[in-house]
């Protein structure tokens, strides 16, 4: 394509905007208002998914051992434990240490009546996994190994967080195929009014031998600006809201600070904004493409 082609191209695009301004003005508000509510619904849901992250790191199960086994035999288990795709950490917790913090928290000054460990056979391995959906089959693994005498763990816990993964997961895809629906619905509709009123234009540009590429280019240029700038728009609003709710709640509800952990505007937005621009570029160009496709056959 010749370099004079390529600006009349992009030219004919931006010229198209004004030519169908509400109609321009109406998708460009709807895609605005899906990636808003996209962007909004993927805020509250990267946050959510955070915090479960973060309670599931909270998560272990822990493996007691048979009377009279040794610490070499613990640490020997320990290390084949943490060799498995599922763990994350392994913290292994010796009879003088589970003590010790025993008598702190709830013996105090009154200990020292103890000569011996009374809990001298309660040496043990504490597990954190990696995804607490795993922890059948860890659990499994671990019942197995010679000289484990038990193993503690919350089945409840696990199925409850892993149940609300995926039904984030399923959520969030269901909203964001209906937003994607439509916006590409609105700017179909637009790229269609567009060929209707310049079709006589485009009849002429045919006859004297325009290309199909050279009429229905400018068309896709116009559904690519409607889609960026209904990207930009709501990133600006989400990214100044985002702030100023964080900064609220952690002001105002001090108390709520080391439950709800919120992401940086920056983790946010690393992922936010390639994905509403991807998101409305691609509605712009296939919608547009397809509508011209379907619709200029003059």
């Amino acid at each position: 394509m010749r370099i004079n082609t390529f600006f009349y191209t992009i030219g004919e695009g931006f010229r198209n905007l004004t030519r169908n301004k509400w109609y321009t003005l109406a998708s460009i508000a709807t895609i605005t208002a899906c990636l808003f509510l996209l962007g909004m619904f993927y805020s509250i849901v990267a946050n959510f998914q955070n915090m479960v992250r973060t309670a599931e790191q909270g998560v272990s199960v822990t493996v007691f051992f048979n009377k009279g086994i040794g610490e070499e035999q613990i640490l020997a288990i320990q290390s084949n434990i943490e060799k498995r795709t599922e763990v994350s950490k392994v913290v292994y917790i010796s009879a003088e240490d589970a003590w010790n913090g025993f008598k702190d928290q709830y013996l105090g000054e009154y200990a020292d009546g103890f000569t011996e460990n009374p809990l001298a056979d309660s040496s043990n391995l504490q597990i954190y996994m990696k995804d607490v959906s795993m922890q059948t089959q860890l659990v499994t693994y671990l019942n197995s190994i010679d000289g484990v005498r038990r193993v503690r763990s919350s089945e409840i816990t696990a199925l409850t967080l892993s149940g609300m993964n995926k039904l984030i997961a399923y959520v969030s895809v269901g909203i964001i195929v209906v937003l994607l629906f439509v916006s590409v619905f609105l700017i179909s509709n637009t790229v269609t009014i567009g060929i209707s009123v310049r079709k006589s234009e485009i009849e002429i540009a045919k006859y004297i031998g325009a290309t199909d590429f050279f009429v229905r280019a400018p068309f896709v240029i116009e559904g690519i600006l409607i889609g960026i700038i209904g990207s930009i728009i709501p990133l600006a609003i989400i990214y100044e809201l985002y702030i100023r709710v964080v900064s609220y709640i952690s002001e105002h509800y001090s108390i709520l600070n080391n439950l709800l952990v919120f992401l940086s505007v920056k983790r946010i937005f690393e992922n936010l904004m390639p994905l509403s621009l991807a998101i409305g570029v691609g509605i712009g160009f296939f919608g547009s493409a397809f509508t011209v496709k379907k619709h200029l056959k003059v």
